[in-house]
C-alpha cells in the first residue's frame, strides 16, 4: 500500500472530520486551506472588539455519532451549551421564543472545535488549490500561484459545492452533482457598543426583509472583550440582492434594521465589521452523505451533501473517510 499521504482540501468541519478519522485509522494526511486558519464557516474572526462568530452561530446534535463526538469535545472543554434569552421578531414585534432546542457553541471561540480537530495534523494555509489531476498512480494539486503539491494517493475535496465542482473535474459525474447544488449567500455584520445595550435579547430569529438573525456575541460562554458585541445576519434573499454592495453600505443598512427592531436605544457603535459569505448554506438538503469515485480515489464531502448544518458537515466527512478506507 502506498505511503503517499491523502490530500484534504478544506479545513472546515467536514474536511477535519474526514482528516481526523483517516489519521486515527493510520493513514497519513495533508490538509490545504485558502484561509490563514482552520474553521471555514465555523472560523472566528479576530477583531478590535475581540473574537467574533461571524459564520455558524451555534449548532445542534441529533445523530448519535455526532452526539458522541460532542460529548468528547465537551469533556475537552472546546464546546459548551449556549442558552440565550431567545426572541423572535415578526412585523417589527419582538416576542419571547418558546424554542427549547439545546444549542452548542465552541469555547472560547467557535473555531476552538476545528483547532482541536486539526491538532498537529500537517496543513498548508493561505494556499488556494485551483486544480487537481491524476497521473498514472498519484494525484497532484496545483495552487493559485502555479506551484504543485504531491504526490498524493487520494484526494478529499471539502469545500463549498461551487468550488468543489471545479476541483472534481477528473470525475465528471461528481463534478456535475456538485455543480447542481445551489448555495445561498449571507452578509454578516458585527456591531460593538462601548456601553451594553439595555435589552434582554441575546438571540433573535427575525422574519424581515433584510435581517434573518441577531445574536449578542458576548452572551456565549467564554467570550470576553470590552465591547457589547452583536452579530447580524442578512437574509439570503437580501444578501443575494445586495451581493456587491460596499461593506460600509451593508453595515449602514443592517445597523438601521437592527436599531428599528431592538427594544432599546441604540447609540452609534464604536466598532463595525462586515463579512460576505458567498456560500453560506445550501439552498436545500440532500441525501448523498458524500460523493465518491473509488476507482480514481477522489472524494467530496461538506454540509451540501447532507443537511446544511454543522452536524451534516461532520457526518459527511465521516462518510467520505469511511468510503475511502473501505477501498484501500
Amino acid at each position: 500500500m502506498s505511503k503517499a499521504p491523502i490530500a484534504i482540501i478544506g479545513t472546515g468541519i467536514a474536511g477535519l472530520s474526514a482528516a481526523r478519522t483517516l489519521h486515527d485509522a493510520g493513514q497519513p494526511v495533508h490538509l490545504f486551506d485558502k484561509s490563514r486558519g482552520s474553521g471555514g464557516r465555523m472560523a472566528s474572526k479576530r477583531s478590535d472588539a475581540g473574537s467574533l462568530d461571524l459564520g455558524a452561530q451555534y449548532f445542534t446534535a441529533r445523530d448519535r455519532r455526532f452526539t458522541d463526538a460532542l460529548r468528547q469535545w465537551h469533556a475537552e472543554g472546546s464546546v459548551d451549551q449556549w442558552s440565550p434569552s431567545l426572541f423572535q421578531a415578526r412585523d417589527g414585534q419582538l416576542t419571547p421564543s418558546a424554542d427549547e432546542q439545546v444549542r452548542w457553541v465552541g469555547t472560547p471561540t467557535m473555531s476552538a472545535i476545528t483547532r482541536g480537530l486539526l491538532g498537529e495534523l500537517p496543513v498548508t494555509f493561505s494556499c488556494r488549490i485551483t486544480e487537481v489531476f491524476r497521473g498514472e498512480q498519484f494525484w497532484t494539486l496545483v495552487d493559485a500561484s502555479g506551484a504543485s503539491h504531491g504526490p498524493f494517493s487520494h484526494v478529499v475535496v471539502a469545500v463549498p459545492a461551487p468550488q468543489a465542482a471545479a476541483l472534481l473535474a477528473s470525475a465528471p459525474k461528481l463534478a456535475a452533482v456538485a455543480a447542481s447544488v445551489a448555495m445561498e449567500p449571507t452578509w454578516a455584520v458585527s456591531l460593538g457598543f462601548a456601553t451594553p445595550l439595555s435589552t434582554q435579547v441575546e438571540g433573535c430569529f427575525v422574519q424581515d426583509d433584510a435581517l434573518d438573525w441577531i445574536a449578542r456575541n458576548r452572551s456565549k460562554p467564554g467570550r470576553d472583550g470590552e465591547f457589547d458585541t452583536w452579530v447580524l445576519h442578512g437574509t439570503s434573499n437580501w444578501s443575494r440582492q445586495h451581493l456587491d454592495l460596499s461593506k460600509e453600505a451593508v453595515i449602514e443598512r443592517l445597523h438601521g434594521a437592527f436599531a428599528e427592531l431592538i427594544d432599546c436605544v441604540v447609540p452609534a457603535p464604536e466598532f463595525t465589521l462586515a463579512h460576505r459569505w458567498l456560500y453560506a448554506r445550501p439552498a436545500q438538503a440532500h441525501e448523498w452523505a458524500a460523493l465518491a469515485d473509488a476507482g480514481l480515489g477522489l472524494y467530496a464531502c461538506g454540509d451540501w451533501c447532507l443537511s446544511g448544518r454543522v452536524e451534516g458537515a461532520w457526518l459527511s466527512g465521516q462518510e467520505a473517510a469511511r468510503r475511502l478506507l473501505e477501498n484501500l
